[in-house]
């Protein structure tokens, strides 16, 4: 909306001080020439933007014009500021909704809130685009109007129309009932029912969606943590499960807990390894895992699953030997 980009403009000159117009417009991810209308629009409306000619030129304000919000304090800000780095916005369509809000909780702050929370957010980088090792995470792209549509069915409480493709099928059109959305590692979920069977779409697999006029047949109140911790544990546990019997470094525990479903036993051994019984999807899902652990892990057990990662370690040494 119109007023809102007009807030946003303001707060970007209140916290960032003079800014070109080209500055402005990528920022507002607008052209130039609404960015000038606009500018136009505030003046009129007797905000003081004022321009300067030149080369370094650009847009400010006059000194003093802003509001203040008073009770917040330091690590309040800080707090909220930290939140709106995390990548859920980004999963239900939020991103440009969440950086507007940050930009009014910081110019809102009082002078020396504001310029220690600036200084502090400086300081921590959550979620950064790469990790240690290069790694870029997943980043599915989600239609503003899909993101917006389901939204609107989910909080209004309303059935919804999705063209949903299942990734063992083509895209079709189906009727469901939205109880929530979930965000799970920056990949954005749709709890809902389908004729009264529990259903789970993934964002990023729906074409399109419009929201109906019947209200979605659901309970008031649901806790969706629960409702969540329950559609992951049936997930995990619907394909060939295989249990697994290892000997283990403990330097590689965390990371092999990252990727196991259940853990059935484990103890020490005399030699400061970990004996272990654990429990994968399906062997393709085990064999990926332990791979990874390298020399920290020896498979005991089942020796099929051994026999596939010496074969793997004998095709590597073929071509270095």
């Amino acid at each position: 909306m119109r007023a809102d980009r007009l807030v946003a403009l303001v707060l970007l000159l209140r916290r960032r001080g003079k800014l070109s117009a080209a500055t402005l417009a990528r920022e507002l991810e607008v052209s130039t020439r609404t960015v000038l209308r606009d500018i136009d629009a505030l003046s009129a409306a007797g905000v003081p933007v004022y321009a300067e000619r030149g080369r370094h030129g650009g847009f400010a304000l006059l000194p003093g014009f802003r509001t203040e919000l008073t009770g917040l304090g330091h690590d309040e800000a800080l707090a909220l500021l930290v939140a709106g780095s995390r990548r859920g916005a980004q999963a239900f369509g939020l991103g440009s909704a969440l950086a507007s809000a940050m930009l009014k909780v910081v110019d809102a702050l009082p002078d020396g809130p504001r310029d220690t929370a600036n200084d502090a957010i400086g300081r921590l980088l959550i979620d950064p685009e790469i990790d240690l090792l290069a790694r870029r995470p997943e980043v599915e792209e989600v239609p503003d109007a899909v993101c917006a549509a389901v939204r609107r069915a989910v909080l209004d409480g309303r059935r919804l129309r999705i063209d949903y493709a299942a990734a063992d099928g083509p895209a079709a059109w189906r009727t469901i009932d939205p109880i929530g959305l979930v965000t799970a590692g920056a990949q954005g979920y749709l709890l809902a029912t389908r004729e009264g069977s529990d259903r789970t779409y993934r964002l990023s697999r729906i074409r399109g969606a419009e929201v109906l006029w019947e209200p979605a047949e659901r309970p008031s109140d649901v806790d969706l943590p629960r409702l969540w911790q329950e559609r992951s544990t049936r997930f995990r546990a619907g394909g060939d499960g295989v249990t697994v019997l290892l000997l283990l470094d403990p330097a590689g525990r965390d990371e092999l807990l990252s990727t196991v479903l259940v853990v059935a036993s484990e103890k020490p051994t005399p030699d400061g390894r970990l004996r272990m019984e654990v429990a994968f999807q399906d062997a393709r899902h085990a064999e990926w895992a332990l791979w990874q652990l390298g020399a920290r892990v020896e498979t005991l057990e089942p020796q099929g699953l051994r026999t596939a990662l010496r074969d793997r370690a004998a095709a590597i040494t073929r071509i270095y030997d």
